[in-house]
């Protein structure tokens, strides 16, 4: 245990009145921070400090207890839940990622408005009694899109992501001149929740540049970032990714595992991880009896909403699901699971309403008995004149399983295209983020379709340009796929001039590793017929924005869906709720491949291949009633990637196609029961 996390801290302050108090203290005294909460600390000036191996905040000694959750993965309405249930479980500090993709989806065009409004959420932890642990970037990893990059850096092919490089730099800057702001106000010397930052992320695992966490540090600082800063590594990145400033104490400092993995998440096509409760818990009191402080990542994961969902790539590419349940602390839809209870059990015996048995000890849960632990350090004496319990856990969001839905209407992706899409031209293929589209930002995510004239059939070849999935057809007709591991098909010959049509999905970026500046997406270079590469391309952008499935509503050409039809294609239909909506998660059993909207938003991603089986529908995005004075109902429009295979292409009744919503969670085809050890991540602070 003692490898997992190792702090740096340059800052040792002399002894005071709070050390004093501190020696003094019987080691029975368990912590309280009733007084130490955001509202109730007026007139601060002291902010986060360390002195020997304890944190202090406004000198008092603090153990930091934090819980992760990331406001852009939880719908702006439920933000309050998820922070009373943190309060409830015992913690009292929230750390959440900032992703500048989201925030600056097209260069120079900023957005931090609705459920992007971190300023609200901030304010919001503030009110709640929540201190804040902000990691802002640039990168954040955290199993999203690029890492949380905008994927219109990579239109300068010279790129060179998370170095000094000036393209990056100067991006940085500008997104910073706009963050900043935002975040200054609410640190704590200036009476808000932030009582640490964090620079870049896990940088230890990268190092490409010495300068870079300089760079990082100093432009925090110079747009006026007072609190402590801090990195997070992998045990075996610490000391690459230290910004220079720091000392490496590796003894008598404070100790916090910044991600302490509460589970994992999955990618399409492998299992389900679960990590069992009891030993999670176990090595949390562990950690704690050690005197460290820990962050629980995740405690709340949420949804990867729309196309925002991450990927891996080390032996071969495995993009991420759309659920991030993670299997934390709280479930995908804000549930409490056996883990929040042993929690809420073991912190409430540390900082709850109960007496030690025996002097020099402190209750801690240690599975399916009792331990005692002996504390390296207490609290105040002053702490013992105002306990106070753990708040009593919020009531859970009800569920509604709303029943089957009949898909009655479609619209092949072919009769959209001319009434719709507009085409780039050009001779030679260009990858998705070059497109001149988004004021020349590019196309960020979805699907590219490029079209070429061919005459004859013959040996088609990717020569591995395709990220990261295309469809092919000739004309209207299915010929077959090509992704990483088939990259050669055979055309059939064909009398004449003839459409070769490529379906390029981009399934999301890599968030991890070395391969940042190489995530490009759609034709990446050439496409070969015959050895002959393929020119004079009719480029079409389909990101699927809110606009483009506003406009899809009022197309021409909708029909009831066929006994027989070849994707792909647009399906739709209506769901009446009679009462106040619930959540529910919308079951895709004989649905292949795909997208799903609701009342113009982005659900996410599906596919049969699992493990997620459903797709999570908050109550917030759906109207009770069906709202047909709006001009639209609750109206379900599937993008659907492989409808030509669907039951063999006959339709399942015989008014149209048919879905389910549930209450259930996500229903998952295999459990792999998965320890993590040594690979949490630790924290180091400046």
């Amino acid at each position: 245990l003692s490898d997992w996390f190792i702090f740096i801290c340059p800052r040792v302050l002399p002894e005071g009145r709070a050390h004093a108090a501190l020696r003094s203290c019987p080691l029975s005294y368990r912590f309280n921070w009733s007084e130490l909460v955001p509202l109730r600390l007026w007139g601060r000036t002291l902010g986060l400090q360390t002195e020997s191996s304890h944190f202090l905040l406004e000198g008092m000694p603090f153990r930091i207890f934090g819980g992760s959750v990331h406001y852009f993965r939880v719908p702006r309405e439920y933000w309050e839940d998820r922070m009373l249930k943190m309060k409830a479980c015992g913690l009292n500090t929230l750390t959440t990622y900032v992703p500048w993709n989201l925030h600056e989806p097209a260069r120079g065009k900023f957005d931090f408005s609705r459920n992007l409004d971190l300023e609200a959420f901030l304010s919001l932890a503030a009110k709640i009694g929540l201190w804040v642990i902000l990691r802002p970037g640039p990168y954040i990893c955290s199993e999203w899109d690029l890492g949380g990059l905008p994927s219109w850096l990579l239109q300068d092919p010279e790129m060179q992501l998370r170095t000094t490089y000036k393209g990056f730099t100067e991006a940085v800057d500008a997104y910073f001149d706009h963050l900043m702001p935002i975040v200054v106000p609410l640190q704590y010397k200036k009476g808000g929740p932030i009582i640490a930052v964090q620079v870049e992320n896990e940088y230890g695992s990268y190092a490409k540049d010495p300068n870079y966490m300089t760079y990082v540090k100093m432009a925090l600082l110079s747009r006026g970032i007072v609190e402590m800063l801090m990195t997070s590594d992998n045990k075996n990145g610490l000391s690459f990714g230290f910004v220079e400033g720091g000392m490496c104490l590796w003894e008598n400092q404070p100790k916090m595992v910044m991600e302490y993995w509460t589970g994992w998440f999955d990618n399409w096509g492998g299992p389900h991880y679960v990590f069992d409760a009891d030993e999670m818990v176990n090595t949390v009191a562990s950690i704690l009896k050690l005197g460290a402080s820990i962050n629980l990542y995740m405690f709340h994961g949420g949804t990867n909403f729309g196309f925002m969902s991450g990927a891996l790539e080390s032996d071969e590419y495995k993009s991420d699901v759309t659920s991030y349940d993670y299997d934390a602390v709280l479930t995908e839809a804000g549930d409490y699971t056996s883990k929040f209870f042993k929690l809420r059990q073991l912190f409430s015996m540390i900082i709850g309403n109960y007496k030690s048995k025996s002097q020099n000890t402190v209750l801690a849960y240690s599975g399916k008995s009792e331990a005692f632990l002996k504390w390296p350090f207490c609290w105040s004496p002053v702490a013992l004149l105002s306990w106070q319990p753990l708040p009593l856990p919020p009531m859970i969001e009800s569920k509604a399983s709303y029943g089957a839905i009949l898909l009655h209407q479609y619209i092949s992706l072919w009769d959209v295209i001319p009434s719709l899409l507009q085409p780039v031209k050009s001779e030679f293929p260009i990858n998705m983020e070059n497109l001149h589209l988004n004021d020349s930002s590019g196309q960020s995510y979805g699907y590219v379709l490029y079209e070429t004239v061919i005459f004859g059939g013959g040996h088609l070849h990717s020569r591995d340009h395709i990220r990261d999935r295309a469809q092919v057809f000739v004309n209207t007709m299915y010929v077959g796929e090509l992704d990483y591991n088939t990259v050669e098909l055979s055309l059939p010959e064909g009398q004449g001039f003839r459409q070769l049509r490529l379906l390029v999905e981009n399934r999301g970026r890599v968030n991890y590793g070395l391969a940042l500046n190489e995530q490009r997406k759609g034709l990446i270079g050439d496409i070969f017929l015959n050895k002959t590469p393929l020119r004079n391309f009719k480029i079409y952008s389909l990101e699927m924005k809110p606009g483009f499935m506003k406009s899809l509503r009022h197309v021409a050409g909708w029909s009831a869906v066929p006994d027989y039809f070849v994707g792909p294609a647009f399906f739709r239909g209506r769901l009446w709720i009679e009462h106040q909506p619930q959540d529910t998660f919308l079951k895709l059993q004989g649905w292949e491949k795909g997208v799903v909207f609701v009342n113009s938003r982005n659900l996410g991603r599906y596919w049969k291949i699992g493990p997620q089986e459903t797709l999570y529908l908050p109550a917030p995005w759906l109207w009770k009633g069906s709202n047909e004075v709006r001009g639209l109902g609750n109206s379900f429009v599937f993008f659907l990637m492989f409808v030509f295979s669907f039951q063999g292409g006959k339709v399942a009744t015989q008014q149209g196609l048919e879905l389910t919503l549930v209450e259930l969670n996500m229903q998952l085809e295999e459990d792999v029961s998965w320890k993590l050890f040594e690979s949490h991540e630790n924290s180091v602070f400046l």
